[in-house]
């Protein structure tokens, strides 16, 4: 296996091996991204694949002090977002005023496998999950969101408040129903 380096002084010179090594160590977890911001498998895997093209075309760009898993992430995640943005007009944004924020006590994801979340998570209406990624997950500020999505800083937050209660919701039904939990 190269070093980083190594990897990326050869992607610079656009050899396919160094490509390949690449994408090979980065796309399962890059993947695991595009997934979050998705609906359907084979999106994901059109993020990615559009994704990794503009890592190609770009590694140019690359900083020396930039680490290259988070520079590939962060492309994969504006990636994923652009294919959402062509569609957010499609889906109903609930303002944070027409919104009480619920009492989430009980709910906890602990006993749930990543593919369980990852499943609830893509079932969210997508403007809801949108915001819940990169907020709850990627750690970005409801103002930064609200650029971004250009949408109110509100809306940002009535989303994620939305999200998580549907979850917390699924949740608590899909205890009751296994009887995992006593509710």
């Amino acid at each position: 296996m190269c070093s980083e380096n190594k990897l990326i002084a050869g992607c610079k010179k656009g050899k396919r091996e160094f490509q390949q090594a690449l994408y090979d160590k980065y796309c399962d977890g890059m993947y695991l991204i595009a997934l979050r911001y998705s609906k359907i498998d084979q999106e994901a895997k059109d993020i990615l694949q559009e994704a990794f093209l503009k890592v190609f075309r770009n590694i140019n760009k690359l900083r020396k002090e930039s680490s290259l898993a988070n520079w590939i992430r962060k492309i994969v995640i504006n990636t994923a977002l652009n294919h959402q943005r062509s569609k957010l007009y499609l889906y109903p944004m609930v303002d944070v005023e027409d919104l009480k924020d619920r009492e989430m006590q009980g709910a906890v994801l602990s006993h749930l496998s990543y593919e369980e979340i990852l499943a609830l998570i893509r079932e969210l209406p997508s403007g809801c999950q949108l915001v819940f990624n990169l907020f709850a997950i990627e750690g970005y500020k409801h103002h930064e969101i609200a650029k971004i999505l250009n949408i109110s800083e509100g809306t940002s937050k009535s989303q994620y408040l939305r999200a998580k209660s549907i979850l917390i919701e699924k949740i608590i039904r899909r205890e009751k129903y296994d009887g995992t939990r006593e509710v």
